[in-house]
């Protein structure tokens, strides 16, 4: 089974999806229309961008906290919300457990990310790749 549709079929997803790191690549299943779902993609790479970026700020100052590569996020409010890892995404009503199994899905299916997504995202928005980000 797809990983979007086994995340989308635990109950309290709302909607699950697959976003491009680049481009408007995206494919979804849930309850939002797709020019929502086109905002959420955009939001996942920047989102992503920026927790490669902080991640890397802090392993510069402080040296190896274990926070590279990055392997996902998560953004929490009082009646939803929201998670990534690699480039999949879930919005989950918070309803007992309903995060936990859908992170414990992505991690299982996705798997350890190697590698850095900074470099492709960073060149993206015009960044020299090459340039410290310290």
């Amino acid at each position: 089974m797809h990983i979007v549709k086994q995340i989308g079929a635990i109950p309290g997803v709302i909607a699950a999806g697959e976003y491009a790191y680049h481009g408007d690549d995206f494919s979804f299943e849930g309850a939002l229309t797709a020019e929502f779902v086109r905002i959420v993609s955009i939001m996942c790479r920047v989102n992503t961008l920026t927790a490669h970026m902080q991640s890397e700020i802090l392993d510069a100052a402080a040296g190896q906290t274990g926070l590279r590569p990055v392997q996902g996020w998560i953004v929490q409010g009082s009646r939803m919300s929201f998670c990534a890892v690699g480039n999949y995404f879930a919005m989950v009503d918070n309803r007992d457990g309903a995060l936990d199994e859908v992170v414990r899905t992505l991690r299982s299916r996705v798997g350890d990310l190697r590698g850095e997504v900074l470099p492709g995202l960073y060149a993206r928005i015009g960044g020299d790749v090459h340039e410290a980000l310290y």
